[in-house]
C-alpha cells in the first residue's frame, strides 16, 4: 500500500476541487482489503483503494478532460462524468467505489484531488464544473 497517502495518525490534508473545503484522506484496511478513508468535518467516507488505479486507467483511455460531476448518493450522477463512472455497473468493480451505504456518493469530489496530490492527474479548480485528465 502507498505510504504517501497518509495514516490515521497523520492523514494527507486536501482541498475539494473548487478549493473551498478542507478534508483529509488516509489509507486503512477493512475486511483485509485496503480502503481510502476520507474525513470531511465529522463525516467519514470510505472508498475502495483500487479506485485510484481504475480511475487513472479509465481517464488514460478517455484521453481528454472529463467533467467531475460530483453528486450525493441519493442524487443521480450526470452521464459521462467521473461521478457516473464511479457508480456504474460498467466500471471494474461493477458498481459503487464508495463503501458506506448512504455515503457512497461524492466520489468525484474527494478522489480526484488525492490523485492530483499523488501526481496521477491534472485537475481544474474553478468554482463549478471542474474537470480531470490523466497525467
Amino acid at each position: 500500500m502507498e505510504n504517501n497517502i497518509g495514516t490515521k495518525e497523520n492523514p494527507m490534508a486536501l482541498k475539494t476541487p473548487p478549493l473551498t473545503s478542507d478534508y483529509t484522506m488516509h489509507l486503512d484496511t477493512k475486511d483485509n482489503k485496503p480502503i481510502l478513508v476520507c474525513t470531511v468535518g465529522k463525516t467519514v467516507l470510505h472508498y475502495d483503494y483500487r479506485c485510484l488505479a481504475d480511475l487513472h486507467a479509465m481517464l488514460t483511455a478517455h484521453g481528454d478532460w472529463m467533467e467531475l460531476g460530483s453528486a450525493d448518493e441519493q442524487k443521480p450522477a450526470k452521464e459521462g462524468t467521473v461521478e457516473a463512472w464511479g457508480r456504474s455497473e460498467n466500471n471494474p468493480v461493477g458498481g459503487w467505489y464508495g463503501l458506506k451505504k448512504g455515503l457512497r456518493g461524492r466520489f468525484a469530489m474527494y478522489v480526484p484531488p488525492l490523485m492530483e496530490a499523488l501526481g496521477m492527474v491534472e485537475l481544474t479548480h474553478d468554482a463549478k464544473g471542474n474537470k480531470v485528465k490523466a497525467k
